[in-house]
C-alpha cells in the first residue's frame, strides 16, 4: 500500500481492512487537504454516508451509509495474478549447502523435495501445476502479457473467487494464457462486463464448469459472453437477482448443469425460456420463491417436449404449496430424480408416498433411491386415499363405466393408469377403517408351500402390523423349519400370474401392501 494511486483507478477493486470495495472518486475533499478516495463499500454497514461530504455530492451509492473516504495509502490495490499465485504455492530454498534439499510450501503446508536446483523447481513446479486456488488472494489483474502461459500452461482449474478482479477483460487476459482451462471460478468479483466487444475467439475453448455466484451479473450479460464458452457444460449462477429476459439463441447448447438458486425473481414464466435447451440434465432452483409451474403443450396423461433431457431438478426453500406442480412434473419425459424439501406441500407426513405415487418414472427423490417395494406401497396407498373421490368423480371397477370427470383427472392425472397397473378398488377396500379395532386389522391369508406343493393350504389370520421376522417365526413352528431357511413371497388375485418378494424382515405386512384374500408362499 502507498500514495501511488493507478491511473484507471475509477472502477478499481479495493480492499480495505478486510472489507471490499469499488473506487467511486479520486481527489481532493476540502477542506481536508490531500487526495481522497471516495469508495462504494460492499457491505452498506461498513460505510458513513451516501458519497457526498458538506453538502456536496462527489460520487453515488445505492444505499445511504454505502460511502466512505479513504486515503490511498490505506487501500490494497491487489496484485497481479503470477504474484498471488507464487505467493500461495510458493518453493523455498532448505538449508542444505548443497542446495539438494528443498521444501515446497502449499499453503501453510511445507513438503520435503529432493534432487534439483532450486531455481529449476520452483518452475518445474509452476509448470506442473493443474488445479490452483486463489481464493481471496487479491487478484486485480493478469499482469504482464505472456507470463502466466510461460509460467504454468498446464492449468485447468481456476479458483479466483472473491478477488479484487475489475472487469470482464481482465479475466479474459487471464484465460487467453491458459489454454487448457476447462474450470474456472469468479464467484464474488464485482465485474463489468463490455457492452458489445465480443471476446476473442478461442479464449474459453476448453471451458466446461463456469461459477459466477455472488456477482451481480445479469442474464442479459451471461448471454452476452456465452458464444465464447462453445463447450460450457455447467454453469452456477446464483445469488445474482438474475431475471431471465430472453431465450439463449444458439449459445450453452451443450450445457448439461443450470444452477440459479437463490434469485428471487425466477418465475415460471422465466423457466419456460430456457426450457428447450436441449442438453440440460440438471436444473437447480431452490431458494427463488417459485410457487407453480405449467407445462401448456401437454395435455393430462402426456409429455411435454419442454425440458426434453432435464434428469435431474432441485426445487428447494420454495413455496409450492399445491399438488399441481407436482402433477405437472411427471409430464417431463426424463426426470428421475426430485428434491424438493422445505416446501409448504411436504410438511405432511404422506407428502413423500404422494410424490412417488405421483411421479411414475422418479427414481430418487430427496437423495433416496425408490425401491420398486416402496413405490408399489405408495401407488397402492394413494388409490385407497383417493378411491372414494374416484368413486364420487364417475370413477367405477367396470371399465366400460369407468369415466372420472375431468376435474379428477386433473387432481389425479395418473390415477386411471394405477388402476390398470393393481386394478380397480373395490368397495371393501374403501371402508373406512377403525384403526383401534384389532379386527379390523386382522388379514385373512392363505399359506402355501412352495417347496412342498403336495402339502396341504393353510389358513391364518394375522395382523397386518405383524412384521415379516415374526411371520417367518409363527412358520417356522407350524412347519418345523429353520426361520433361517424360510424365503416368503406373496401373490395377490388382483395381480396373478406376478409374485412380490417379502425381502425385508423388519417391515410389516401393511409396508408389502398385503391385503384379505392373499397368498403367502414359503420357500426353505
Amino acid at each position: 500500500m502507498s500514495d501511488v494511486v493507478p491511473l484507471d483507478v475509477i472502477g478499481r477493486r479495493v480492499e480495505v481492512n478486510g472489507e471490499f470495495a469499488t473506487v467511486r472518486f479520486c481527489g481532493a475533499v476540502p477542506p481536508v487537504a490531500g487526495l481522497w478516495l471516495g469508495v462504494e463499500w460492499d457491505n452498506p454497514e461498513r460505510g458513513k454516508h451516501d458519497g457526498s461530504h458538506e453538502g456536496t455530492m462527489y460520487f453515488k451509492c445505492r444505499h445511504p451509509t454505502g460511502g466512505s473516504f479513504v486515503r490511498p495509502n490505506k487501500v490494497n490495490f491487489g496484485v497481479d495474478f503470477l504474484t498471488a499465485l507464487k505467493k500461495r504455492y510458493v518453493l523455498e530454498d532448505g538449508s542444505d549447502d548443497d542446495g539438494k534439499s528443498s521444501s515446497l510450501k502449499v499453503g501453510s503446508k511445507q513438503v520435503q523435495t529432493v534432487g534439483f536446483d532450486s531455481i529449476t523447481k520452483k518452475q518445474s513446479q509452476l509448470r506442473a501445476l493443474k488445479d490452483i486456488s486463489l481464493w481471496k488472494c487479491a487478484v486485480s489483474c493478469a499482469g504482464e502479457q505472456g507470463r502466466i502461459a510461460e509460467a504454468c500452461p498446464n492449468i485447468r482449474v481456476v479458483n479466483l473467487s472473491k478477488n479484487l478482479l475489475s472487469s470482464w477483460d481482465e479475466v479474459v487476459l487471464i484465460a487467453e494464457q491458459l489454454t487448457n482451462l476447462e474450470d474456472l471460478d469468479l464467484s464474488e468479483n464485482k465485474l463489468q462486463f463490455p457492452s458489445d466487444s465480443p471476446t476473442p475467439v478461442g479464449t474459453f475453448s476448453n471451458l466446461k464448469i463456469l461459477v459466477l455466484n455472488k456477482m451481480g451479473v445479469t442474464w442479459a450479460e451471461v448471454l452476452r459472453c456465452a458464444p465464447s464458452w462453445p463447450v460450457l457444460e455447467e454453469l452456477y449462477l446464483k445469488s445474482n437477482s438474475i431475471s431471465i429476459s430472453e431465450r439463449p439463441a444458439n449459445v450453452l447448447q451443450k450445457m448439461r448443469l443450470l444452477d440459479l438458486s437463490s434469485n428471487p425473481a425466477i418465475d415460471e414464466n422465466q423457466l419456460c425460456l430456457i426450457a428447450y435447451l436441449p442438453r440440460l440434465e440438471h436444473l437447480l432452483i431452490s431458494d427463488t420463491g417459485l410457487s407453480s409451474i405449467h407445462f401448456p403443450d401437454a395435455g393430462i396423461g402426456c409429455k411435454t417436449s419442454m425440458f426434453p433431457s432435464l434428469q435431474y431438478l432441485v426445487v428447494n426453500d420454495n413455496k409450492i404449496s399445491d399438488w399441481s406442480f407436482i402433477n405437472e412434473l411427471d409430464k417431463l419425459q426424463s426426470l428421475q430424480a426430485l428434491s424438493c424439501t422445505r416446501n409448504p406441500l411436504t410438511e405432511g407426513n404422506k407428502a413423500k408416498e404422494i410424490i412417488i405415487a405421483k411421479i411414475g418414472q422418479l427414481k430418487t427423490l430427496n437423495r433416496s433411491e425408490i425401491l420398486p417395494d416402496e413405490r408399489r406401497g405408495a401407488e397402492l396407498d394413494y388409490q385407497k386415499a383417493f378411491g372414494n373421490e374416484w368413486k364420487r368423480a364417475g370413477g367405477h371397477t367396470d371399465p366400460d363405466k369407468n369415466r372420472p370427470n375431468a376435474e379428477f383427472l386433473l387432481a389425479h392425472p395418473r390415477y386411471q393408469l394405477l388402476c390398470s397397473k393393481y386394478g380397480a378398488p373395490e368397495d371393501e377396500e374403501l371402508k373406512t377403517q377403525q384403526p383401534f379395532m384389532l379386527k379390523n386389522q386382522l388379514l385373512t391369508l392363505k399359506i402355501k408351500c412352495s417347496s412342498k406343493p403336495e402339502q396341504k393350504v393353510l389358513e391364518k389370520q394375522l395382523p397386518d402390523s405383524m412384521t415379516i421376522q415374526k411371520v417367518k417365526g409363527l412358520l417356522s413352528r407350524l412347519l418345523k423349519i429353520p426361520v433361517s431357511e424360510i424365503l416368503l413371497s406373496y401373490e395377490s388375485p388382483k395381480m396373478p400370474g406376478r409374485e412380490i418378494e417379502l425381502g425385508d424382515d423388519l417391515q410389516s405386512l401393511q409396508f408389502y401392501s398385503v391385503e384379505n384374500g392373499d397368498c403367502l408362499l414359503v420357500r426353505w
